[in-house]
């Protein structure tokens, strides 16, 4: 049940969220925002994989 959501998760962060890595974002020059959002993408892609 807990892997099915963070998979729903993982999609909707890919339809919504923006990929920095795509950006070419230095994440050293990122804002706290983008960092959050660098954060929340990493927590969900790693519980959705587990």
């Amino acid at each position: 049940m807990k892997k099915q959501v963070f998979k729903i998760l993982a999609k909707f962060n890919r339809l919504i969220l923006p990929s920095f890595t795509k950006k070419g974002l230095d994440i050293s020059k990122a804002s706290k925002t983008q960092l959050a959002i660098i954060g929340w993408r990493a927590y969900v892609t790693l519980n959705s994989l587990d």
